[in-house]
């Protein structure tokens, strides 16, 4: 984030140059402060809104994996831990899966390892479908995106790490198959095993859902919302805000797989690979920024931070003496 922020002043320091602006006067983040004052916060609180209602899908959606294996967990514990995982992804990228396992698998009374297992899917559906999402844009905006692709792609280098990859796997598969022996006789190795047995058993779940038609629309759902909110956000700022849907998909698809790369909570990716889209469409460069900065804020700030630390604070409380029907009259299983 600091490299971009960087880069960027830079060149808008440049630019202030070119149009006669003084130095003093010409700073990125005070524009973007600017710009962020005079936003339409009603759209704000529209995304926000739309936001919290893709996490009302993703919790019912998480649950219908999670019942397969004999629980039902609270609702209210359940988007508690989905809230709490955002807010831990800010400090660490995807410290936030192990974060919501831990809170659910402590107020219900359940195996870490088995709700792991579940995050497991969720998180392979959410893969599914941002690829679904993005054939939809490349078929939508094919010549808009490979230019910008084909720019920012290095070839070389990408064909270099891939080696290298390749080579670091087959020397650790190696290595492993050399000294398995000894390896299963340790206590590390017997409880990574342990954990395996618990993630397939999460896995297997996804066979055992009762209404997967609900499921479907659940899943669909939490991306719709995604989507919109994307979108909506164009209005909330006045160089996006006569933005075709168009390219608010395109957006939309070049933002999640900024997130999906682990920064904390896309923070710096997520940005850069907005600003990349929004520049296919003449957006400059400070512009794209601030709206990259405006769609953060609102929702990992305005958003998962704050219901985050409001699930982190009220929960304890809200469990007071719960009790799990699975877990009466049995000991606490759990060991987040």
């Amino acid at each position: 984030m600091y490299l971009l922020y960087r880069s960027q002043n830079k060149a808008y320091q440049a630019q202030c140059a070119l149009d006669g602006i003084p130095a003093e006067d010409c700073s990125l983040i005070d524009k973007v402060l600017t710009d962020f004052a005079n936003a339409n916060y009603f759209w704000l609180l529209m995304v926000i809104l739309l936001f919290m209602i893709s996490n009302l899908s993703r919790t019912a959606r998480w649950h219908m994996l999670i019942r397969p294996l004999g629980f039902q967990p609270r609702f209210v514990n359940g988007l508690g831990a989905i809230m709490i995982g955002y807010f831990a992804n800010l400090g660490i990228p995807r410290i936030g899966e192990v974060a919501r396992a831990g809170v659910l698998a402590r107020y219900e009374k359940i195996e870490v390892e088995k709700v792991m297992g579940t995050i497991v899917v969720d998180r392979i559906i959410d893969v599914l479908s941002i690829l679904i999402v993005t054939v939809l844009a490349l078929i939508l905006q094919y010549r808009q995106i490979w230019s910008a692709v084909r720019d920012l792609l290095d070839l070389s280098t990408l064909i270099k790490l891939g080696v290298a990859g390749a080579i670091a796997l087959l020397i650790s598969v190696a290595l492993f198959f050399l000294f398995r022996k000894k390896l299963e006789q340790t206590r590390i190795y017997q409880k990574i095993v342990s954990i395996l047995k618990g993630f397939v058993e999460g896995l297997a779940t996804v066979r055992q859902l009762d209404r997967p038609w609900l499921f479907l629309l659940h899943s669909i759902n939490i991306w719709l919302m995604y989507y919109l909110l994307n979108y909506l956000c164009f209005f909330a700022y006045e160089p996006t805000s006569d933005l075709s849907p168009l390219v608010g998909l395109v957006t939309f698809v070049f933002g999640g797989w900024g997130i999906v790369i682990p920064t904390p909570g896309g923070m710096g990716s997520y940005h850069f690979l907005v600003q990349v889209a929004l520049g296919i469409y003449g957006v400059s460069s400070p512009d794209s920024f601030s709206y990259a900065m405006i769609a953060f804020i609102t929702v990992q700030i305005g958003a998962s931070a704050i219901f985050g630390l409001i699930s982190l604070l009220l929960l304890p409380f809200i469990n007071q003496g719960y009790q799990p029907a699975h877990a009466k009259n049995t000991t606490d299983v759990s060991n987040p």
